[in-house]
């Protein structure tokens, strides 16, 4: 008798659940809700294709990108966004040698916090290669008081925290700072930019408060001669912030090549085995 009336209690709920998911998907047909500005600007202008080195099965990393990349970020980006899980001396890794990874530690315009010993008195310190880059801003507070009450995000695994993240960092700081469209205006009148924010077209609401970055060509000169345009900048430090995501991108490119090597070569070799040992029987 229990075990009929559990059927029936779950039939129903089974039953109650099917109605549901049926009414629901009725009154998505019949009613669909209402287009956004956001769905609205995304397909009118998709994520571009930064079309970094990196991508693919088969990508790596351009170590004099790499380098462009920490250079427009040292000189544009770090005045308010830290890379607080990125060591001096991983640097190394972008073909800087002992010398010059040391000459950047110490160059840092934000020193480490240190305590003085002899006073026990907090006081700071020249930055060294086994250190991280240091934070910007020491807590939320003194970050929102310096940026019209907005926090710029910690950039060490921005590429990894967004949706195709090197094509998001690559249209937002390259392309996406552009005057607001009128026919956006006219068929969102409530979208439009408030005071204190800059329009963008490819942020998730539209309106950053992050002014441009890459304000014109030239603003980062290359110590390697590429021409900075403000569209090879953006693909630079987009190439940078993919790396600071993931350093080591090339090895495990190398391996998975090894390891597919490995199956192939194992199939071939279970195969003879197969034929060796059945040969003599009938299958």
């Amino acid at each position: 008798m229990i075990r009929w009336i559990s059927g029936i209690v779950g039939l129903g709920i089974v039953a109650v659940l099917a109605w549901s998911l049926l009414w629901s998907v009725i009154g998505v047909v019949t009613d669909p809700p209402a287009p956004t500005a956001e769905h609205y600007v995304r397909s009118q202008h998709p994520l571009l294709s930064a079309e970094l080195p990196s991508e693919g099965v088969l990508g790596k990393f351009d170590l004099r990108q790499l380098q462009r990349g920490f250079q427009v970020y040292k000189e544009v980006c770090s005045a308010c966004h830290s890379i607080r899980l990125v060591s001096f001396r991983d640097l190394k890794k972008l073909g800087y040698d002992d010398g010059q990874v040391k000459a950047i530690a110490a160059g840092w315009q934000i020193e480490q916090p240190s305590i003085n010993p002899d006073t026990g008195e907090i006081a700071t310190r020249k930055n060294i290669p086994s250190d991280h880059f240091p934070l910007v801003f020491a807590n939320d507070v003194a970050a929102r008081a310096a940026n019209n009450n907005a926090v710029p995000p910690d950039l060490s695994l921005m590429t990894k925290a967004r949706h195709e993240g090197p094509d998001y960092i690559y249209s937002l700081v390259g392309h996406g700072y552009v005057n607001q469209p009128a026919d956006l205006l006219a068929k969102f009148p409530d979208v439009k930019t408030p005071k204190g924010l800059y329009y963008n077209q490819y942020f998730a609401n539209l309106n950053i408060a992050m002014p441009p970055p890459l304000k014109s060509d030239g603003q980062v000169q290359y110590l390697d001669g590429t021409r900075p345009t403000v569209d090879q900048m953006a693909k630079d430090v987009a190439a940078f912030l993919t790396w600071t995501a993931e350093p080591n991108l090339d090895t495990r490119h190398g391996a998975g090549l090894a390891v597919l090597g490995f199956l192939l070569v194992f199939c071939f070799l279970a195969y003879g085995a197969y034929q060796n040992v059945w040969r003599n029987v009938k299958h």
